[in-house]
């Protein structure tokens, strides 16, 4: 007889298994049973592990001591409600790029036990209280409720606002993991996975810019307009509730806390519902293929934009540059990276008041970075590319590709970053002179990185979403991407000390020279790096292909 034919309050359905007080305690050990076997794995894994428990609990008590001697400050609770919500939106974000590190995140190792919906998720919510995350988020709601407790009547908030603050971030985290299962186990999740570095990237930026911005102010007033806002927003409504009773606003108290209780009951409601859907709803693997008309339109290669590209090698050569671009997941990652950081960099110092327009040569040298290594993106792939060189001119037609694959995005970018950041400082006079010496750069860039490519060439390896080198090859790596930089700003010289020249002896009505200047001098740099690099590609092919395909 099968679970589904027992009869009625004796099946796992509707019996023991069914209910959550059955189901808390098995669960709860399965979570510590995942986590004590990861352990067993290594010993570097157990130390890995050990320190960041350690590092975190250091900052975890650091954030608490620091909050509890922020009680009394005027403007404490604008920083609290604030750090919940930054609090909160990691716990959003967090399932999203770094989902293989919780094997319970994925709901459909599941799918084929006789469990309900209900009560699985009270189950996975109480286990998903335990580990490093939760522990953190504890003592942060704690150090934020005692920084504004003040009165008995605030006291019943502050009891009441802690723990709903950390069910409302365990449940976020839970709800938008079990929404997008689907796409965390597909490429596309894969894709995101790798694009976390850039989110990482950007926040460090935003952090940085909003702690001078308070730097400067000299104190934490500017956090108020943001505050008044996010303290209606859970969980950080809770934090704000226990502010809101120490001012003797209980009616405003009661509507935050309320707001933070909302929210939790629709995000259970949510992930019951995505549950639901994922254990019932077929995926991919059950699904028909697409039909022949989707194959043929996707199998076509030369429709819309790739049309505009010559039709000979070059044009064959970019076109597969360019979908490495849309398709690969770290070259992907690479370039958003790139393009990201080379915008925020000049732009957070425009902002800042503090910065020159010249800043935006930053942006040349992120994109330049994308020429190095031009090999090890094809990885064991490779071998087909060297079937079609068998002379310098086929290499240096290769080679060529590549480099104007790079500059159909690199030289509009660097004009857009340059007229950005002029725009902010009001420096139109420079504007000139940035383009040529971003130019000159790039060109630099283009020439050391095609000799580093066949000079240094190594593996970038396929698994795992933070690996870009093989092991063994980290030299290969330092010594192409830092020895091509040095040898790029070398280059780069006649361009910065005319730059310099001008500036100094007063002649910036001359700027403008250094655009054509620099874009001469950059293609002259970039046409003799490929022509140096062309003939030695073709003599170390077979080295070339087994480096790169060590991954």
């Amino acid at each position: 007889m099968s679970v589904l034919d027992a009869p009625a309050g004796t099946g796992p359905r509707t019996g023991a298994a069914g209910r959550a007080g059955a189901l808390i305690p098995v669960f709860a050990r399965l979570k510590v049973a995942l986590l004590r076997n990861g352990l067993r794995q290594s010993a570097g894994r157990r130390a890995v592990y050990l320190i960041s428990v350690a590092g975190a609990l250091l900052v975890a008590a650091g954030l608490l001591l620091g909050l509890v001697l922020l009680r009394g400050h005027a403007h404490a609770d604008s920083l609290v409600v604030l750090l919940t919500g930054v609090l909160a939106l990691g716990w959003a974000v967090m399932p999203l790029f770094f989902s293989a590190g919780d094997e319970t995140l994925d709901p459909t190792r599941l799918v084929m036990l006789p469990l309900r919906p209900r009560p699985l998720i009270v189950a996975l919510l109480v286990s998903s209280l335990i580990g490093l995350g939760p522990l953190f988020t504890l003592c942060l709601a704690a150090g934020a409720v005692t920084a504004l407790v003040h009165g008995a009547g605030s006291v019943v908030f502050a009891v009441l606002a802690v723990p709903l603050t950390l069910l409302v971030c365990v449940a976020l985290a839970r709800a938008v993991a079990a929404a997008n299962t689907r796409l965390l186990t597909s490429r596309k999740g894969r894709d995101l996975a790798v694009l976390s570095g850039l989110v990482i990237a950007v926040g460090i930026q935003v952090v940085n810019f909003g702690a001078q911005r308070l730097g400067r102010s000299g104190g934490l007033a500017p956090l108020d307009p943001a505050a008044d806002v996010v303290r209606w927003l859970p969980p950080a409504s809770a934090v704000g509730s226990v502010g809101s009773a120490a001012e003797g606003a209980y009616g405003r108290a009661v509507v935050q806390l309320l707001l933070a209780a909302a929210a939790l009951v629709a995000l259970l409601w949510l992930w019951q519902r995505s549950l639901t859907k994922l254990m019932t709803a077929p995926d991919g693997s059950t699904t028909a293929a697409a039909g022949p008309g989707r194959r043929e339109k996707s199998g076509r290669t030369g429709g819309g934009l790739w049309a505009l590209l010559p039709e000979d090698r070059t044009g064959t050569v970019m076109q597969r540059a360019l979908r490495y671009v849309a398709r690969d997941p770290k070259t992907k990652a690479a370039w958003v990276t790139a393009l990201a950081v080379g915008l925020i960099v000049p732009l957070v110092n425009a902002l800042q008041g503090q910065g020159t327009v010249y800043f935006a040569c930053f942006a040349s040298g992120m994109l330049g970075i994308q020429m190095y290594n031009q090999f090890g993106q094809d990885t064991s792939a490779f071998w087909m590319v060297a079937q079609t060189i068998s002379s310098a001119r086929d290499a240096y037609l290769e080679l060529r590709a590549r480099a104007l694959a790079i500059l159909l995005i690199t030289l509009p970018y660097t004009v857009l970053v340059a007229v950005v950041t002029a725009a902010l400082l009001g420096d139109w006079r420079a504007l000139p002179g940035v383009i040529g010496l971003s130019f000159a750069l790039l060109g630099a860039m283009l020439a050391t990185g095609a000799v580093a490519s066949v000079a240094f060439p190594y593996s970038i390896p396929q698994e795992g979403a933070f690996k870009n080198v093989a092991p063994g090859q980290a030299g290969l790596a330092w010594i192409s991407i830092l020895g091509g930089m040095v040898s790029a700003a070398v280059l780069s010289a006649p361009v910065i000390a005319l730059t310099v020249t001008l500036h100094v002896t007063g002649r910036t009505d001359r700027l403008w020279l250094l655009l054509p200047a620099g874009a001469v001098y950059g293609a002259l740099i970039g046409w003799g790096g490929l022509r140096l690099a062309a003939p030695r590609m073709a003599a170390r092919l077979p080295e070339i292909l087994t480096a790169v395909s060590k991954g």
